[in-house]
């Protein structure tokens, strides 16, 4: 298992468990690739993802895995849970890996049971622990837990972990890395239990948990979670591992909801659209809201709600895009050299310079959302609306100036039409709830101004050459944002301006199942050209296809898009067409909250089920 003998995995490779507050990449190999402790924007002690084994990684595998010693690699989650599966066959025999983060009960633990299923089969674990995103290297001795557990402690700084179990490893005294590493043989019948726990390097070690019971207690959570779900449409199993993984991302604690738990997975591999996505978008985070209201899952809506007031809390036009999962305003984007990227594809970087830009359509956003969340049953809250109202008068004041738009685009601020459209739905929405709540407010005012915002629209976004809306005013370029137009109410799916936009924009950015966001240019955003096609447009061009009467197409191009799924029901930001893999961070909420929002349209466009098979979660993968 020398590091320099191992191929690199694609992202699609990985699977995720998590408890609420982080999450663990665990790639088809056995390998934990990706730990953020104790929180998702936590420096991680597991970064080879960004790098290699020397910057930290926790594997378990058959012994001579990358000699391809396995012959079958399986992996499915249990139904309607975040339990993870891998099943190895080899010549000698079957073995399984489950993975596990379980609620948390005052630390955070990752549990992994290898069971012998057939045969005798030889193991292999490696553990290195690199605090610091990679660059700490812990005091690492063997000890006695409290409880007078044998255990291998790593401690730097503020950080410690224990690892216990049946089996734990030794120094490798051949590498000058300080990894530790051991083999042993499960036959059939055979268990090999291991945890490993994090907790703060100032205070006592924390209890060790009892694998079974708490791969057990986390499978009950998952299926109480995804029990709950009220969803009553097409392609039910792909929305409830699409809620599930959204769920997973929302960070327990304050309600606070990420773009994803990774940073600095490439946009194009190789090129430099590297961010760090572990914070809450105020835009994503409300999309989000939108899809779980849409299963009945209230009361994330209402933790969230808290969450937004307590973020946004003062001066209106102090309200940014993004904040940390408490609501933390500063975000500094830092760059990390000693960390050369998923396939060299750097710089890595942490914190997001984004956070400082000024892009209109949160206001939308974020008032669609309060009231999604209204008409889904939340109680009205008197503070919310406070708020609500606060932020519109700021709005009126800010609502005629360029902006940094949707994409967040590095390059001259510009008036993008996606942002006007979403100031017509700030201001739609107040006016809902004045009419169908009781809500008080100067209706007429807000009327005159969606009113007035949308006829700047219709007059300033169109371009009557290119028959399309476009992605600026004055501009010739597209963009998917304009795919949404009917699906927020700007105009209904049958205007014939909406279906010629539609058109356009196929035209433009669609190839086949794809669609890109815009074309990057460097003077548009500030960056070398180039990147994936990204998911969510795509589902959002099944929706906008659905709404122009093209439902059977709809729903051919759904499906493609289902098939790009990992055999686990995950989805990252982009995908490569022409390499056929996924780039971006991963598992990404904007790719999975457009699924289930495709799902429901077409649904809502009498779709029942689906035209033929599309990709499961339980299909096994030749390794």
């Amino acid at each position: 298992m020398a590091r320099d003998q191992e191929a690199r995995l694609l992202i699609e490779d990985y699977a995720v468990v998590g408890d609420t507050s982080t999450m663990a990449l665990i790639g088809r190999d056995g390998s934990v690739d990706w730990l953020c402790l104790p929180r998702f924007d936590s420096s991680a002690c597991f970064a080879k993802l960004l790098g290699d084994e020397t910057n930290g990684r926790w594997q378990v595998v058959p012994r001579h895995w990358s000699e391809g010693a396995v012959k079958r690699t399986t992996r499915r989650y249990r139904p309607g849970t975040l339990v993870l599966e891998t099943t190895y066959e080899t010549d000698s025999g079957t073995v399984r890996v489950t993975d596990a983060m379980p609620p948390r009960d005052g630390h955070a633990d990752l549990l992994r049971r290898i069971e012998g299923l057939d045969g005798e089969v030889e193991m292999a674990m490696r553990w290195v622990v690199r605090f610091g995103y990679g660059s700490a290297v812990p005091w690492m001795q063997r000890i006695e837990d409290a409880e007078g557990n044998p255990a291998v402690s790593a401690v730097a700084g503020p950080d410690a972990v224990l690892l216990r179990g049946h089996v734990l490893p030794e120094p490798d005294r051949r590498q000058q890395h300080r990894a530790h590493h051991t083999y042993f043989t499960v036959g059939p019948g055979d268990t090999v239990d291991l945890t490993m726990s994090w907790y703060p390097s100032h205070e006592p070690m924390p209890h060790c948990h009892d694998v079974g019971e708490g791969i057990e207690r986390t499978e009950q959570y998952w299926k109480d979670w995804s029990g709950r779900s009220t969803y009553d449409g097409p392609y039910a199993e792909a929305v409830e591992r699409s809620l599930i993984t959204l769920k997973a991302m929302t960070y327990q604690p304050t309600g606070g909801i990420v773009a994803a738990p990774t940073t600095s997975l490439p946009e194009q591999i190789g090129g430099p659209r590297n961010w760090d996505y572990r914070f809450c978008w105020l835009r994503d985070a409300t999309l989000v809201l939108s899809a779980l209201l849409g299963a009945g899952y209230t009361e994330e809506a209402g933790a969230w709600r808290s969450w937004l007031l307590r973020a946004i809390a003062g001066s209106p036009e102090q309200m940014q895009i993004m904040y940390g999962l408490h609501g933390e305003r500063q975000l500094p984007e830092l760059e990390l050299p000693w960390l050369p990227g998923y396939e060299s594809s750097g710089p890595v970087r942490i914190g997001n310079a984004a956070s400082n830009q000024f892009q209109l359509d949160v206001y939308g956003e974020v008032a669609a959302a309060l009231y999604s969340a209204t008409t889904a049953g939340l109680s009205p809250d008197d503070i919310a609306w406070d708020v609500t109202r606060t932020s519109l008068k700021h709005l009126e004041t800010v609502m005629d100036k360029p902006d940094s738009g949707l994409w967040e685009v590095r390059g001259i601020e510009r008036q993008f039409t996606f942002s006007k459209v979403m100031v017509w739905v700030a201001f739609d929405r107040a006016v809902r709830a004045v009419e169908e709540f009781g809500a008080k407010g100067d209706v007429e005012h807000w009327r005159a101004l969606r009113d007035r915002i949308h006829a700047e629209v219709c007059e300033q976004g169109w371009n009557e050459e290119c028959q399309s809306f476009t992605q600026y005013y004055g501009g010739t370029a597209l963009d998917a944002s304009l795919l949404v137009m009917a699906t927020v109410g700007f105009l209904p799916g049958d205007d014939p301006r909406f279906v010629s936009t539609v058109a356009a924009v196929e035209r433009s950015l669609r190839d086949g199942c794809f669609v890109k966001r815009y074309e990057t240019t460097e003077d548009l955003d500030g960056l070398p050209p180039g990147e994936g096609a990204f998911l969510a447009c795509s589902f959002w061009l099944v929706s906008a296809l659905a709404q122009v009467g093209r439902v059977e197409e709809a729903q051919d191009v759904f499906e493609q898009l289902l098939d790009l799924r990992n055999e686990v029901g995950l989805l990252a930001e982009e995908y490569e067409p022409g390499e056929g893999r996924m780039t971006g961070n991963f598992p990404q909420a904007f790719s999975h909250l457009t699924l289930v929002e495709a799902a429901a349209t077409l649904g809502a466009h009498g779709v029942r089920g689906s035209s033929r098979s599309a990709r499961g979660t339980d299909n096994p993968t030749d390794s």
